[in-house]
């Protein structure tokens, strides 16, 4: 588990640390939080990124010395507009596949780019979608960890879904599926998206899956966002895999070693849901995490279900026209005026996932 207690004593020869994300919020933030844990070791640390996506790590780490080196992210990939360097972009997540597998064609400018620091790298944590990095840290001697940013339980669940394959069965999408190995818990096809629940991946799905597996079981272990008090089954049974014979490290919960955020050194700075939440904390509001609903269409459709069955006022400041019309206009409420206030609100605010 991430400690705050750390040895305030620096090492007489400082270790070098290079961090690589994979170009996704979700997969950044916790490399990011690792490099405050690292730099809090005394380590230096490089991250390395894209020019799009160099602004939200540079803003995120301004008041530490991490490096940040740009790497020109692949031009010309079918479907994906120029300047797109990042999947909270892409147009549809149907591009995924092409987005991430184009990553390999900045595999030379990242050897040319880790020859030239200084000091020598004395490891490197690598996200698990960008598989070949692990070429580049076998040419030059550099042991390499694998990042995916999730927990054990999830790593764990989905493997042993996806090995006894069972997505693959005459079962509906909503109908629930016990896992062999987790007999007490139980899936739905819609629990995963596609091309998991496909039988049949086409090309270059499974290569790229494929690849990811072959990478891992070539580096030096892989990092779980977690600790082993939390989850030790799931730990255990990440290690106990036959298939994958590289050890899983808890360093985590990575959010531990994240800055203050700002609503918490000012009351000032809470956003208008935050301050809400709390006139309300002790008359029980429902809070509805709705995510990317304009970019989304199907999340509609299961939100209008959701309120509809649980019979939820709105509270319509910030939400989207368009998520006016699908939840306001098809639920019946008509118009959503400026006074449509109840005990229940929905808000579209982004809300920070710690």
């Amino acid at each position: 588990m991430v400690s705050n207690s750390l040895d305030s004593t620096p090492p007489k020869h400082k270790r070098h640390v290079v961090l690589f994300p994979f170009m996704s919020k979700g997969h950044t933030i916790p490399l990011l939080h690792l490099s405050r844990l690292l730099l809090k070791r005394h380590l230096s640390v490089t991250i390395f990124t894209t020019p799009a996506n160099r602004p939200f790590i540079a803003d995120s780490l301004a008041d530490t010395s991490a490096s940040i080196v740009d790497l020109p992210f692949p031009e010309n990939i079918p479907d994906i507009p120029a300047g797109i360097e990042s999947t909270d972009k892409i147009p549809s997540m149907s591009l995924f596949y092409s987005f991430v597998t184009s990553t390999k064609s900045m595999q030379p400018d990242f050897e040319r780019a880790l020859q030239s620091l200084v000091p020598q790298v004395s490891f490197m944590v690598s996200d698990g979608f960008l598989w070949w990095t692990v070429e580049s840290a076998c040419k030059f001697g550099i042991p390499r960890l694998v990042s995916y940013g999730m927990s054990a339980y999830v790593s764990s669940v989905s493997s042993a879904v996806l090995q006894e394959c069972l997505l693959y069965g005459p079962q509906s999408d909503n109908q629930l599926i016990t896992v062999t190995r987790f007999p007490w818990i139980q899936i739905t096809r819609n629990d995963f998206d596609l091309p998991f629940s496909n039988p049949v991946p086409y090309g270059v799905v499974s290569e790229f899956h494929m690849n990811c597996a072959m990478s891992t079981t070539k580096s030096f272990g892989v990092i779980l966002n977690s600790f082993y008090e939390l989850e030790p089954v799931f730990v255990d049974s990440v290690n106990n895999a036959t298939e994958i014979e590289t050890k899983a490290w808890c360093v985590g919960p990575l959010c531990l070693a994240g800055p203050v955020p700002r609503s918490q050194l000012s009351p000032s700075n809470k956003p208008e849901w935050v301050q809400l939440l709390d006139q309300k904390l002790e008359q029980g509001s429902s809070v509805l995490n709705v995510h990317d609903l304009d970019k989304w269409p199907v999340q509609f459709i299961d939100t209008k279900i959701a309120l509809n069955s649980a019979k939820r006022r709105l509270k319509p400041g910030g939400l989207h026209e368009r998520a006016k019309c699908w939840i306001g206009m098809d639920l019946g409420f008509g118009e959503l005026e400026p006074n449509f206030m109840g005990s229940k609100y929905i808000f579209s605010y982004a809300v920070d996932e710690q």
